[in-house]
């Protein structure tokens, strides 16, 4: 599903230990000690973004990446689609892993959401599982939803179970990504089968016994 560009900036919860280079002197590197530059700077991305003027977008992120987890993401996805620079989708799960690994949610989403459909590679439920359940536990709509359909139907490769069938977890996720607005998991909901009733087992002494 189609991801909106980050819009406002985040900066590092985590330091990452990388070089930086200037681009120009125009847009100079910005300190991790400067947030209004690097605010500035991502502002300025946005803008050029809207402009479709993705080339300039694409250098300013990239001037900030190591500052801004909104900036990295952003850089991640023109990445990803290709839009200011060369489509590279390897490159693009790289930028997406260390902004999720700095505790931003949309970024993990994204990261999960290529692993499963394989933009990289081939398909990795596994490998995208755990990215999209922390994006989901942090109220990610579309992460729920791709997670509910993992839950909802099962995934094995040959014998071995990758995520177990779980109708209560997939209905919880669904109910939480319509809550987030999304109308396709409002359509599973109603088409999941009703919870199975708890069976009771009849009283025993036997089994009461002190």
């Amino acid at each position: 599903m189609e991801q909106p560009l980050e819009l406002a900036s985040t900066r590092m919860i985590l330091r990452l230990f990388v070089t930086v280079f200037c681009v120009s002197l125009a847009t100079s590197c910005a300190s991790a000690d400067d947030p209004k530059q690097t605010k500035q700077i991502f502002d300025q991305g946005v803008a050029a973004y809207d402009a479709k003027n993705y080339a300039e977008a694409f250098r300013l992120f990239s001037s900030i990446d190591d500052h801004d987890l909104a900036a990295m993401r952003n850089e991640a996805l023109m990445l990803r689609k290709g839009y200011g620079v060369a489509k590279d989708p390897q490159k693009a799960e790289e930028m997406y892993a260390r902004a999720a690994q700095g505790g931003l949610a949309t970024a993990a989403a994204d990261l999960g959401e290529m692993l499963l459909q394989g933009e990289a590679g081939p398909p990795d439920v596994k490998a995208a599982f755990p990215w999209l359940a922390a994006a989901a536990e942090a109220g990610h709509p579309v992460a729920a939803f791709e997670l509910a359909q993992l839950y909802e139907t099962g995934v094995k490769d040959g014998s071995k179970e990758i995520v177990p069938k779980n109708l209560a977890a997939a209905r919880k996720l669904y109910e939480r990504a319509a809550d987030g607005g999304m109308d396709e998991a409002k359509k599973h909901l109603q088409a999941l089968p009703p919870d199975e009733p708890v069976k009771l087992h009849p009283y025993s002494e036997e089994t009461h016994k002190p």
